[in-house]
């Protein structure tokens, strides 16, 4: 099943996708894998919530998975994090997320 998700770039661009819920995928594979931001600028830990470049706004009310703690000390540290912020690589694509609105976060 595929459910349809609202990904803004970092340069303003809204980009409508679709993403498979049965791959054992997350937001940032669905980023990468649609190359809505340049290779090498986006989950260069590769999805385990040590480094930053993967971090997204949440714009609209989806119930999302609760933060663990490494994602809660890795949004910890960064000055540009918010209260909607979240690590892509942190979240499953599932059913759930059907109509997520997200906001790649700016890299600083």
């Amino acid at each position: 099943m595929d459910i349809t998700i609202k990904i803004k770039n970092r340069k303003g661009e809204l980009h409508e996708v679709k993403a498979p819920t049965d791959m054992s995928l997350n937001l940032m594979h669905i980023v990468r894998a649609y190359e809505l931001e340049p290779n090498g600028t986006i989950g260069l830990c590769g999805g385990n919530a040590m480094c930053h470049t993967c971090q997204c706004y949440a714009t609209n009310n989806v119930d999302l998975p609760e933060k663990k703690e490494a994602e809660l000390a890795t949004l910890s540290r960064l000055p540009n994090a918010k209260t909607n912020s979240r690590l892509s690589c942190q979240i499953p694509v599932t059913p759930a997320l059907e109509g997520l609105e997200i906001e790649i976060a700016p890299l600083f």
